[in-house]
């Protein structure tokens, strides 16, 4: 539900006081949140509209607005501003204390408390903790935790009241109190700005309204440093390892309201404190702008490479062929001459590119090799950038397999991995699956842990989307000519048989797929749907009903809708919606920012959480909500996880993800909805990608014309990168 814009106050400004009861609707980007309220006087609930992200139910608020008349909804409370205030009822009392907002007491224990203590339970609460164990169910220890939960909230109060006044929300206010502890307005107030790079979710927009508030000048060298440092990271978030300088300049200009004289001072001030690197480019008058930590990563990457290439690997004395010979005996296949050659230069390579689409056998060589010099007694370790192509890979190989996070042994504390150059990976030969999916960084730290004697095969499909971080290392290797590569072009008989592999190689290659009707036995559909709620529509009863029903796949574990948007009827986030209450309409829940998790939801990790070690596009179920604590465990790569309030926003649904999360997981069966309100997002990589991750079943749902422009469609958003370069200059520098 939203408000127009051009709806207008119709009274004079107003205050209305009474208990949230829940929350219909709430942005966190903009913080508009559609709320029903109980207020006295008023027999039915009050909707309220507004800046209101954050605030929870059972808390009793204070609105400052008007009454609207809205064309659509009737009529609302359009707030603009508002406050959090003790409740004055028992009843609110008992609201209030039940809604999680305190950690340590819940709905039962709340009525206990209220029976006990009626109108003085927060006084009692506040003032004379030791009255606690008159409750039944509390002793000692119980009362000291509501105790120190009491007291972090109040302090949690003290630090929202000060960051309300300046427009940050309590969702927002609540993760500030957790990195900074009881100085998070102190800090705040000597530096606004280290809330965009400390704090998930804020941005420098909102940083910058701080430090507005607080009287920092627009013209502030710290503002203007911390605004070319935030558009730095927003390129590096479209997987920019750097930016031109003049793009920079530009995109600094507008969004600061600076001279491009101060701007440039800016950017020679984070140059001379190290914060930044500046590189020359091909054209003289040109430079390249880094952030500190993606330069030391590429040139990291190139190094190393140069480094493992100039050195001899350890002799092994084999016979390739009858290495080959023996493997296809043992596994009575035969191998196709593509394949056999990239046996024989993984066996002898120092560093080695495969790459190849769908059903050109990747897996099965990386089987061969990883048999054959198992046979010869030398350690092989594999791994893959996500938990789900790790399980993939170990599945086809028959050998252990793990993500590179664990591989590499990620301490949670440091946030630094074990495995370096002074603790290298005890290996021969390590090979990678899922190459597409390096950024910058991570390919950085897999070579790092390579050791000098040890070997490296990179496993991927190129024409797949590139990494969601920063580069496009595989992509660089390839195009550097300094690392030999093996392409696979060869589709296997076996594979021939499926549409889906057949059809895949078709859009890689510019050519429509071949559509078959529905009522065919085969693995790839298409059904025409020209209207976005029609095709919306299908989709829900195509997950829900259609499919489990013929094919008898799960519709949460082995049916996955992928999408190219998030946004609109289309997009992730709707379809999310539609597609729970069918999936998952009713059981516990917890709600924290405006968004709703329910045990049995889908979900996925939306960032890299080192201290809970899940990383960006994990995607589990939720097994557990404690409302009393306000915890969600979740079930993720067969252990679970515990995620306290501060860190639920890193979850949303995932019943649908866009095809760029899709990366590196695999599915019995993908929905992709396709439609031309798509288009900006319809491009050939991303449909080859989605299709690609179809294992068993792949159902294409919307209009054959935003298809035909999928295909046509091979432009692919550049990329600024200078690997490919530092690898061909001297010395791991750019020629």
């Amino acid at each position: 539900m939203t408000l127009p814009f051009d709806s207008q106050p119709t009274t004079a400004p107003t205050t209305l006081e009474g208990v949230l009861e829940r929350i219909v609707f709430s942005n966190e980007e903009n913080a508009w949140t559609v709320a029903r309220l109980s207020v006295p006087g008023h027999r039915d609930l009050v909707t309220a509209v507004g800046s209101l992200l954050g605030v929870q139910p059972g808390e009793n608020l204070r609105l400052t607005g008007a009454w609207i008349q809205d064309p659509k909804y009737g009529k609302q409370f359009k707030v603009t501003s508002y406050a959090t205030v003790t409740p004055a009822t028992v009843g609110g009392i008992e609201k209030y204390l039940g809604s999680g907002l305190i950690r340590g007491i819940g709905k039962v224990m709340a009525a206990r408390l209220v029976a006990c203590f009626g109108l003085e339970t927060l006084d009692v609460i506040e003032n004379r903790p030791d009255r606690l164990v008159e409750v039944e169910g509390i002793g000692p220890k119980r009362s000291r935790e509501i105790l120190r939960a009491w007291a972090e909230q109040r302090e949690i109060k003290e630090v929202m009241i000060f960051l309300q006044s300046h427009g940050v929300s309590t969702h927002y206010a609540i993760k500030i109190y957790k990195a900074y502890g009881p100085r998070a307005t102190e800090l705040v107030r000597e530096n606004p700005y280290r809330l965009a790079t400390d704090i998930y979710g804020i941005g420098f927009k909102t940083a910058d309204k701080i430090a507005a508030a607080l009287g920092v000048p627009p013209t502030a060298p710290q503002r203007l440093e911390a605004g070319s440092l935030y558009l730095l990271g927003q390129g590096a978030d479209r997987g920019h390892v750097y930016l031109p300088r003049k793009s920079l300049l530009e995109e600094a200009e507008k969004l600061l309201g600076a001279s491009p004289a101060l701007v440039e001072q800016a950017v020679a001030a984070l140059a001379e404190t190290e914060q930044i690197v500046l590189e020359p480019l091909a054209s003289a008058e040109e430079q390249a702008v880094f952030l500190k930590s993606l330069h030391a990563a590429e040139s990291g990457v190139a190094a190393r490479l140069r480094a493992l290439l100039v050195q001899p690997p350890l002799p092994l004395e084999i016979d390739v062929d009858r290495a080959l010979d023996w493997f296809e005996r043992s596994e009575k296949i035969e191998l196709a001459r593509q394949q056999r050659q990239a046996v024989r230069a993984g066996l002898t390579r120092k560093v080695l590119v495969i790459t190849g689409g769908p059903g050109t056998g990747k897996t099965t060589l990386v089987r061969g090799l990883v048999k054959i010099l198992e046979r010869k007694r030398q350690k092989v370790l594999l791994a893959a950038p996500t938990g789900r192509a790790a399980k993939r890979l170990a599945e086809a190989t028959g050998a252990e397999a793990t993500t590179l996070h664990r591989l590499l042994e990620l301490d949670p504390k440091t946030r630094q991995f074990v495995r370096n150059r002074e603790h290298p990976l005890s290996c021969d030969l390590l090979i990678v699956d899922e190459a597409s999916m390096l950024d910058t960084i991570l390919a950085n730290h897999v070579l790092r842990a390579v050791p000098d004697h040890g070997r490296l095969i990179l496993v991927g499909d190129v024409d797949q989307l590139p990494s969601v971080g920063p580069g496009r290392v595989l992509a660089d290797l390839i195009r550097s000519t300094a690392v030999e590569v093996v392409r696979l072009t060869e589709i296997f008989r076996q594979a021939e048989r499926s549409l889906i592999v057949v059809n895949a190689h078709r859009v890689n290659q510019g050519m429509m797929p071949v559509l078959e009707s529905v009522d065919s036995d085969g693995d790839f559909f298409f059904i025409e749907r020209p209207q976005p709620e029609e095709l919306v529509e299908t989709v829900a009863q195509l997950v829900s009903r259609r499919i489990p029903a013929k094919f008898g796949l799960d519709p949460v574990e082995q049916i996955q809708v992928l999408t190219p948007m998030n946004r609109g009827p289309l997009g992730t986030e709707n379809l999310n919606t539609v597609l729970r209450e069918l999936l998952n309409p009713q059981g516990v829940e917890v709600t924290r920012g405006g968004r709703t998790l329910r045990v049995g939801d889908k979900v996925m990790q939306v960032r890299n959480n080192y201290d809970l070690e899940v990383f960006n596009g994990d995607i589990g179920r939720i097994v557990a909500v404690d409302e009393v604590d306000q915890l969600v465990t979740v079930a993720l790569d067969g252990r679970e996880v515990v995620y306290d309030p501060g860190s639920l926003d890193e979850l949303v649904l995932a019943y649908a993800c866009s095809i760029h999360k899709s990366q590196g997981s695999e599915y019995p069966c993908v929905v992709i909805p396709l439609h031309s309100t798509h288009y900006v997002m319809l491009q050939r990589n991303l449909l080859y990608t989605a299709l690609t991750r179809a294992k068993r079943l792949a159902i294409l749902v919307g209009e054959e014309r935003a298809l035909r422009i999928a295909v046509g469609n091979r432009r692919v958003r550049a990329r600024f990168t200078r690997l490919a370069e530092r690898l061909a200059g001297p010395a791991g520098e750019p020629s």
